[in-house]
C-alpha cells in the first residue's frame, strides 16, 4: 500500500511530515511518497542523521505550497505545482492509496471535492472526527466542513458516520444519535424535527442503528458510536471538548505540581495520569477522515507533530484497506430523497 504525504502542509512542516512517515514506513510497512519541494525533504533527513532516502520512500517535487492566507476554494488551482494539487493528482491517478495532508482544511476539503471529486450521489463530503468519549471514542460528522444543511445532509452523514464506525473503528452495529438539545423527537430547529423521522425510517429498515436524539452530555459519556451533526454545531461541539481536554489536563496538572505530598501522589497514579492524556490527544488519533470523497483523504491537525502524522498515515491505511467507500458507493440511493443520483 502506497500513501501520498503533503510534505509542506502544517505549522510544523516540513520536519513533521518528513519524520512522520520516516516513521509510519517502518512501523506499518507502507510505501509513503512525499511530496513538496525535494531539496527540503532531503535536509530534513540530513539533519535527523538520515543521508539516504529510506526504503519505501519516494520524493515527488512540488516547487509551491498552499499557506494558510492564501483563497482556500481557489489556492489548489492557482498553485498547480503546489504540494496540495500534486499530490491529490497522484491520488486521482492511481499512484497512491490514500493522502494526508496537515494543511488548510477548506483548501484540502476544496481541492479533494473538484479533483477527486465527490462519490456519485453523496451530496457534501464531511468532516469526521473520531473525538474521545467514555465509550472508546464516537465519529463526529460533520464537524465543520458544511455550516448550513438540508436534512438530506445529515441523513447522508449519518449513513457515512455509520459505515465508519463498522468498517474502521470496529463497532458491530455502531449507535447513531442525532446530536440535539434533548431527548425528544420535537426538541431542536427545524433541521433537526425535519431529518428525525428520516433517520427512524432508516433505522426502521434495519439500515442504520439509529437510537435518537443525543444530548452532548450523553455524547461524552459514550452513549453513541456516531454523533450526527450539522457542521456549524459539530464544530462547537469538537472545540468545546478540544478546550475542556486541555483545561482539564492543565487543572489535574496543578493540583498534582502544588507540593511534595501532592508531588508524590502523582508518582503513584502517573501511569492513569498518562493514560488519561493520551485519551485526550488528537495526536493519538492522527487525523480526520473526509468520508464522501471517492477516494481517502486523511486531514491531520494544523499542528501536528511527527508522532501524530504518523497516526495520520496509520489511519489512512485502515481507511484505504477498510471497503468503506465500497460500502458507501453501494448503498448510496439509500441515502438520497428525491433528487436523481445523477444530480449534483
Amino acid at each position: 500500500m502506497k500513501i501520498i504525504v503533503d510534505a509542506m502542509g502544517g505549522d510544523n512542516a516540513p520536519q513533521a511530515p518528513v519524520m512522520g512517515a520516516v516513521m509510519a514506513s517502518q512501523e506499518y510497512g507502507v510505501e509513503i511518497t512525499l511530496v513538496g519541494r525535494g531539496e527540503e525533504i532531503l535536509s530534513v533527513l540530513e539533519k535527523n542523521g538520515i543521508k539516504e532516502l529510506p526504503a519505501g520512500i519516494e520524493i515527488a517535487h512540488a516547487s509551491e505550497v498552499v499557506e494558510i492566507c492564501d483563497n482556500p476554494a481557489t489556492a489548489f488551482r492557482e498553485k498547480k505545482d503546489s504540494s496540495l494539487t500534486v499530490g491529490l493528482n497522484l491520488l486521482k491517478a492511481g499512484e497512491g492509496d490514500a493522502y494526508v495532508s496537515a494543511g488548510s482544511t477548506g483548501a484540502l476539503l476544496g481541492a479533494a471535492t473538484l479533483l477527486i471529486k465527490r462519490i456519485k450521489g453523496i451530496r457534501r463530503a464531511a468532516l469526521a472526527p473520531v473525538v474521545p468519549t467514555g465509550g472508546g471514542g464516537a465519529v463526529l460528522i460533520d464537524a465543520g466542513g458544511n455550516v448550513k444543511c438540508p436534512p438530506e445532509y445529515l441523513l447522508q452523514f449519518a449513513y457515512m458516520g455509520s459505515y465508519y464506525a463498522e468498517h474502521v473503528l470496529g463497532r458491530p452495529e455502531p449507535k447513531v444519535g442525532l446530536l440535539n438539545i434533548g431527548a425528544e423527537p420535537s426538541k431542536g430547529t427545524e433541521l433537526q424535527t425535519t431529518v428525525y423521522p428520516l433517520l427512524m425510517k432508516a433505522g426502521e429498515e434495519g439500515r442504520i442503528n439509529f437510537v435518537g436524539n443525543v444530548e452532548a452530555r450523553e455524547a461524552v459519556e459514550g452513549a453513541v458510536d456516531v454523533i450526527v451533526a450539522d457542521g456549524y454545531s459539530g464544530n462547537i461541539f469538537l472545540k468545546t471538548m478540544e478546550g475542556t481536554g486541555l483545561f482539564l489536563v492543565r487543572e489535574i496538572k496543578g493540583i498534582f505540581m502544588a507540593n511534595l505530598v501532592t508531588k508524590l501522589a502523582a508518582l503513584l497514579v502517573s501511569g492513569g495520569l498518562k493514560r488519561f492524556k493520551k485519551m485526550l490527544s488528537s495526536s493519538e488519533v492522527g487525523g480526520t477522515a473526509l468520508l464522501g470523497i471517492s477516494k481517502p483523504v486523511i486531514k491531520a491537525h494544523g499542528s501536528s507533530d511527527a508522532y501524530a502524522i504518523k497516526n495520520a498515515i496509520r489511519q489512512a491505511k485502515q481507511v484505504a484497506s477498510s471497503g468503506i467507500i465500497e460500502s458507501i458507493t453501494a448503498n448510496v440511493d439509500v441515502m438520497r430523497l428525491d433528487a436523481p443520483v445523477g444530480e449534483e
